[in-house]
C-alpha cells in the first residue's frame, strides 16, 4: 500500500530534473510517504547501472547487495547534503518511508541524503 500526505505534488527542481515538493506546510516527525518497493535479485545490481534506471534505484538488504525500485514518488526525491527529509528502510514489509526532518513550507522541494546510512555510505555518483 502506498501513502502519502496530501498536497505532495512532482514539478522541475532547478539544475535536478523532477523533484517531489509539497503544497502543505510539514513538521518534524511527519511521514511524507511510505512507498513500496520492487526488490531485484542480487544479480541485477550490477546489471541496473547499465540502464536508464540507475539514477532511480536504493540498495537494499541488511548488506546492501540487492537494489529496489520504489514506487509512489520515492524514486523522485532529490539528493541534498543538508536534507530536510530522511528515509527508513523497511526490509520486512518492502516499504521506505520518507520523514520530514525539518519545517518544510508549501512550494519547498522535499530533499533527502542519498546515503542516509554512514556505514553503507561512499562518494555520490554525481
Amino acid at each position: 500500500m502506498s501513502l502519502h500526505i496530501p498536497g505532495l505534488f512532482i514539478a522541475e527542481s532547478q539544475g535536478k530534473g523532477r523533484g517531489v515538493f509539497t503544497a502543505e506546510p510539514l513538521e518534524p516527525g511527519d511521514v511524507i510517504e511510505i512507498c513500496p518497493v520492487i526488490v531485484l535479485p542480487d544479480h541485477d545490481l550490477s546489471t541496473i547501472h547499465q540502464t536508464a534506471l540507475h539514477d532511480y534505484y536504493f540498495l537494499w538488504g541488511d548488506q546492501r547487495q540487492q537494489c529496489a525500485i520504489a514506487l509512489g514518488y520515492g524514486s523522485l526525491y532529490n539528493h541534498n547534503d543538508h536534507p530536510n527529509a530522511e528515509i527508513e528502510l523497511d526490509f520486512v514489509e518492502e516499504n521506505i518511508i520518507f520523514r520530514c526532518l525539518t519545517p518544510i513550507q508549501p512550494g519547498e522541494e522535499i530533499t533527502i541524503h542519498y546515503h542516509s546510512d554512514p556505514e553503507f555510505g561512499g562518494k555520490l555518483w554525481f
